[in-house]
Formats: C-alpha cells, structure tokens, sequence
C-alpha cells in the first residue's frame, strides 16, 4: 500500500503546495495547513471570501492561495502562514478605506495579521468587498 506523502511545511508552518489553478489547490493548501488554530482561520477567511465574492477565482502560487474577482483577470487578495500570524495581503490595500493597518516596502499592498484568537469580522469582509472592485493585480 502506498502512503501519500503529507506537503511539506515552509518555515512559519505554511504548506509547501504546487501551484494551481481552482478550488482544488486552495483546498489543497487548507488541509496541508497543521491543524489548529491557523487552518480553522484560513478556512474561516476562505468561507468569508466565497460568501463575499460569489464566483471568486481561486489559485495557489508561490504557495500561497490568491482570489480574484470573476469579471478581472488580476487578484485581489492572498494569505500565507507565518509562525506567530496569519497574514493577509490586501494587492491593492493603499485604495481601500480604512487601509489594513501594516504597511508594505511597496505602494500598493497592505495587510492584516490575524492571531491566534483573532476573528476576521466586518472590517475584514468591508476590506474584501471593496478589493474585489479595484482592478486586480497580475501575478
């Protein structure tokens, strides 16, 4: 019988996914996430980015699962496992209102670290909402 090997962690516990186009992939990179606190958050912000965004396109890259609005071809929005947060990048998070409150070396990005503990709530779905309207970023 062969065993299927477990996606290797990244530093910080982010999974080590191959890139991918879909819900396959990101479902892919959830369920690699360890168990706990940081897989039910990243469940819970892609559960709140579905509900937001119907018809959202999903993909993995640089083992990261991004989303993009239906009618654009760029991406709004992608999060990564870090070892104490779960950050969120916002792509064009200098145009939303309020900005996610972390700054980027670049002008566009901004983003949000979720906690253990943390709840992404309404500010969270405000931010995808308007996101979802910009125009969305090339990867």
């Amino acid at each position: 019988m062969l065993m299927e090997e477990s996606p290797r962690l990244l530093s910080g516990g982010n999974p080590q996914i191959p890139k991918g186009e879909g819900n396959a992939p990101v479902q892919a990179f959830l369920d690699a996430v360890p168990a706990g606190w940081k897989q039910a958050l990243c469940r819970r912000l892609d559960a709140l980015i579905v509900e937001t965004v119907p018809g959202v396109r999903k993909q993995v890259q640089w083992n990261t699962p991004f989303y993009g609005a239906p009618d654009d071809d760029g991406w709004f929005l992608g999060f990564h496992c870090l070892t104490r947060y779960v950050k969120v990048a916002f792509l064009n998070g200098a145009a939303l209102d309020p900005e996610p409150p972390v700054s980027s070396k670049q002008d566009k990005p901004r983003y949000a670290h979720f906690h253990e503990g943390d709840e992404p709530g309404e500010q969270f779905v405000a931010w995808v909402r308007q996101a979802r309207l910009l125009p969305g970023e090339p990867l």
